[in-house]
């Protein structure tokens, strides 16, 4: 009876458990709070925070449990992410729930998502720098663009060994949009900028919104054919958005099936964060060349609105060139606010959600060309 209880004891997670476990089951707790208390992101982080949390009770290795044991329930569902299947049906929920007529109408603010993924090939350069392999650092790089999907979709096809530490630092970094852009604004743009008033957009035709998903998929695609899996999804989900005759499929796109997504991507990320595995000296400069990363992307897009403003006429508010990277719909929100901090009146979302829109297509695009070029 004794040899039975004891057995049972040296099975139990408080037995097994080291210090590790504690510090990431603690970092799983935060992010729950940060979620609940703070409102970060919480559609992310509770699952994110959760998964962290059920990943890291430990167990007795061979009964099938773990997220890393073949066989087992969690493996299978962390499947998903190894093949990129999540991020590609979350990319479709998202394009049927964007709404590109802003862009359309603005058709120079593409440029700003475009210059904000200059902080992917920065930080890139940064990664090989710091003795990353290049595909790690690619990896590593994407972390710029501030989307979490496509984090996760490169990683998977040139660093799985790095999914839980890439994936941990995107979300995190999006989900602290509030604190990290808000001080690059302010920094790199003066009063006067910030205050100033774009001009009305033009109405834009069901024509113009009914060809440019399949424009969109054709021509990004054609130069980046290694994004199809998220391009093509994302376009799909738009075309379904604004034909008008599948609204029920849309309806379920942009609800059911990205949400089930979001919960088991979220959940089986987290998981795979195991004390063993992601406690190391890399996890630690990824979360440092992250941060370098988001922080450029930001800045990247402020200057080059700066840059465009001395070239035109018409002038645009550089703060939403901080909406160029792919968080959405949290950077977009973060230069809205900023802009009626200084002006009551400028109401500057719809311009930023169109560069938040043409950050999502950028950052797919930079995706599958380092794809491209890592696989040469």
């Amino acid at each position: 009876m004794l040899e039975l209880l004891s057995g049972f004891i040296n099975n139990t997670g408080f037995f097994l458990a080291d210090y590790r476990n504690y510090l990431m089951i603690a970092v799983g707790i935060l992010f729950v709070w940060l979620a609940v208390a703070k409102k970060y992101e919480p559609l992310l982080l509770v699952p994110i925070g959760f998964g962290i949390v059920v990943g890291n009770i430990p167990f007795f290795k061979g009964f099938g449990l773990g997220i890393y044991e073949q066989g087992s329930v969690f493996n299978y569902l962390y499947f998903g992410v190894t093949t990129g299947l999540y991020p590609s049906i979350i990319f479709m929920g998202l394009g049927a729930m964007t709404d590109f007529s802003a862009l359309l109408a603005r058709p120079k603010l593409m440029l700003l998502g475009a210059a904000a993924q200059m902080g992917v090939f920065f930080t890139l350069i940064g990664a090989l720098a710091l003795g990353f392999f290049p595909k790690e650092a690619a990896s590593i790089a994407i972390i710029g663009g501030a989307d979490g999907p496509t984090s996760i979709f490169l990683t998977a096809k040139l660093a799985p060994h790095l999914i839980g530490p890439i994936a941990i630092a995107a979300y995190s970094y999006m989900a602290l949009i509030p604190v990290i852009q808000p001080p690059i604004m302010r920094l790199l743009t003066t009063k006067k900028e910030r205050m100033i008033r774009m001009d009305e957009m033009r109405d834009v035709s069901k024509k113009e919104l009914l060809i440019f998903p399949i424009a969109g998929t054709i021509l990004c695609c054609m130069i980046a054919p290694t994004a199809l899996p998220l391009l093509g999804m994302l376009f799909l989900g738009n075309f379904m958005k604004e034909c008008g005759v599948v609204e029920r499929l849309a309806q379920t796109a942009r609800t059911a099936i990205v949400d089930t997504a979001t919960i088991i991507l979220g959940f089986t990320v987290g998981m795979s964060t195991q004390a063993d595995v992601f406690l190391n000296a890399k996890s630690l400069g990824i979360f440092f060349l992250g941060s370098i990363a988001f922080s450029l992307a930001t800045a990247s897009g402020l200057i080059f609105a700066k840059i465009m403003n001395l070239f035109s006429k018409n002038k645009i508010n550089p703060l939403i060139g901080a909406a160029g990277v792919s968080a959405v719909p949290g950077s977009a929100r973060e230069v809205h606010l900023m802009g009626l901090h200084e002006d009551p009146q400028n109401f500057l979302l719809p311009y930023a959600m169109a560069c938040n829109s043409s950050g999502v297509i950028g950052s797919a695009i930079a995706a599958g060309v380092l794809w491209s070029f890592m696989m040469i």
